[in-house]
């Protein structure tokens, strides 16, 4: 930057030379704007948001060795065969076996993706950290962040009817499944837990609500009824537009 050219300008304009702590100033606004811009960071899931989805998902199927073995979706007995923390994907199927380091380098993965999934459907409305977690929980579960009115709850500003429609998300195959109905509690109160960026929102109480008459089913991406594998660690859902047609998200 020519600073004698913006001194010029300066004395012209005011039609007389400079006083010398008016050229300290313009000599200090000029540093700054030399600065170079610092790009915003990239919002990432918190320590609760990691627990919630460990927790559910699981680090299933350890084989004597410690490895882990991929494993069939319950609902078809086949696809999506997931592995890990409940990866899926191109080129996990039978006989798929990972290491506990390959488990834990593919969630962290998915988390930064997911993360920036959900951060790029919310733009620029205020979200809680909590808030930001129980959406990326979500989103690895369904992958319905884009599409769900959920989402347009939560941009509305509309944080009571947004934790409200989690529950909606428990059905696999045209079924309730009760691990998807704890797992949606579960994000519902980490949703609620914090005050929100417009708003405080009571916690959510601890019993499980029941389900609403208009629940969405989610055909499967992970649609294990957790009861069917390790207690309460395992529950998933459906990447496909819910039955029902558009909007039921």
């Amino acid at each position: 930057m020519h600073r004698k050219v913006i001194f010029d300008v300066v004395r012209r304009v005011l039609g007389r030379g400079l006083r010398q702590r008016e050229v300290a100033a313009i000599d200090a606004a000029i540093d700054a704007a030399e600065q170079p811009v610092k790009a915003p960071a990239a919002r990432t899931i918190g320590a609760d948001g990691i627990a919630l989805i460990k927790r559910f998902e699981g680090c299933a199927r350890r084989l004597p060795g410690g490895l882990f073995e991929a494993y069939p979706d319950p609902g078809t007995g086949g696809a999506p065969w997931t592995i890990g923390w409940g990866a899926t994907g191109p080129g996990i199927g039978p006989g798929t076996v990972w290491t506990q380091a390959q488990c834990d380098a593919r969630l962290e993965a998915d988390l930064a993706r997911y993360g920036a999934e959900v951060a790029a459907a919310l733009g620029e409305v205020p979200t809680t950290q909590s808030q930001f977690d129980a959406l990326v929980s979500f989103h690895y579960n369904t992958g319905a962040i884009a599409r769900a009115t959920l989402t347009v709850r939560h941009r509305a500003g509309d944080f009571a009817g947004a934790a409200e429609e989690f529950a909606r998300w428990n059905r696999a195959g045209g079924r309730v499944m009760p691990g998807l109905v704890r797992r949606r509690a579960a994000e519902a109160a980490l949703y609620r837990s914090r005050a929100s960026a417009r708003r405080a929102v009571e916690p959510a109480p601890d019993a499980v609500e029941p389900a609403p008459d208009n629940a969405v089913d989610c055909p499967s991406r992970r649609s294990t009824d957790d009861t069917s594998y390790r207690g309460d660690r395992r529950a998933g859902a459906g990447r496909d537009e819910p039955a029902g047609g558009s909007g039921k998200g």
